[in-house]
């Protein structure tokens, strides 16, 4: 009996101490909702990972469809972080209660557009609005390099430029907020009317102008700058033009799900992402997305974000208008 004894309390024991592993293993874990795209998203949760030995198992799921999970498994949450998809998406999440404030103290280093003052997200890429030009074609054809929203009226530009649609893109309604915030909301409209007869096409992606750029089918295009930095890097000879003006922006976040089982790790993603280790990454990695800290580079030949005059406005009031502001543009610049 007193051998049966020791065995239970050796098994007992070593019980103990395999639910005590199982517990700190799991803590070495986090489920993400990633709505970045799944190239970069996975270098820089693989950075991560490398930093701080934690393991992280991602799903992809773009902004809509991971908003609309996160919502569903409100009472069961299966993923610890909503990493990515802008940062309106996080307010209003923060709104409908599917996340959890947690204030970083890496957050200090943020501008108070990057980051909720309670600590539900943080921003940890934004994306400037710019313009993709070819310098030496423009030069070919005895026409000047853009370097503002006025100088793009030049009727030098006739049928030259393209730019999303805001009947499709988000990017464009970003370009509509950028000049309202800019110019007031009728200067806007007069603006956009007359820059219509420069605009070659309107592309239904907001990507679209960029790939047409490439190919030498525009000499200026407008969008999110990611891909345009890409072909600057790898060579193209376009350039890069923040109008003086000033730019909007989209400020990818990151929120941790409220009831997330892994805390711990969620917390320890949000201060890395945001520490200047964890945004030095963005341009080691080339996702072409700008850092949020000012203290860290975007990369080569790319000016700071201290140095880009960024335009910004009411993100819910902007998604609120958006019909009607989209409307309008149909109506006032298309004439339809």
């Amino acid at each position: 009996m007193k051998r049966y004894g020791k065995l239970v309390c050796i098994a007992t024991a070593a019980l103990l101490a395999f639910a005590f592993l199982g517990d700190a293993a799991f803590a070495k874990e986090l489920v993400v909702y990633s709505s970045v795209d799944e190239e970069n998203a996975k270098n820089l949760l693989d950075e991560f990972s490398k930093a701080t030995g934690i393991k992280v198992n991602m799903v992809f799921l773009s902004s809509g469809p991971a908003m609309s999970r996160i919502e569903a498994e409100q009472a069961n949450p299966q993923a610890d972080v909503w990493f990515g998809a802008p940062n309106e998406n996080h307010i209003v999440a923060k709104d409908r209660g599917l996340t959890q404030p947690y204030v970083s103290a890496a957050a200090g280093d943020l501008a108070d557009g990057f980051k909720d003052p309670e600590g539900y997200w943080h921003a940890f890429y934004m994306n400037p609005l710019g313009f993709g030009v070819l310098p030496e074609e423009l030069k070919a054809d005895g026409k000047p390099v853009p370097a503002s929203w006025k100088d793009l009226l030049n009727p030098a530009y006739k049928g030259m430029i393209q730019m999303p649609s805001p009947q499709s893109s988000g990017t464009a309604y970003a370009m509509i907020m950028t000049l309202i915030e800019t110019f007031g909301e009728d200067e806007a409209y007069a603006y956009m009317k007359e820059l219509n007869p420069n605009i070659q096409t309107y592309t239904q992606s907001g990507t679209g102008p960029s790939k047409n750029l490439a190919i030498r089918e525009t000499s200026i295009a407008i969008q999110f700058t990611p891909a345009f930095l890409k072909l600057v890097d790898e060579g193209y000879p376009a350039k890069v033009v923040f109008p003086a003006e000033g730019v909007g922006y989209e400020a990818a976040a990151l929120s941790i799900i409220k009831g997330a089982k892994n805390l711990d790790s969620a917390k320890a993603l949000v201060d890395w992402i945001i520490s200047k280790e964890g945004q030095q990454v963005l341009s080691a990695k080339k996702t072409y997305f700008f850092p949020v800290r000012t203290d860290v580079s975007a990369g080569k030949g790319l000016p700071a974000l201290s140095e880009i005059k960024l335009i910004d406005y009411d993100r819910l009031e902007a998604a609120r208008e958006k019909k009607r502001l989209v409307d309008r543009w149909v109506t006032e610049v298309l004439g339809q």
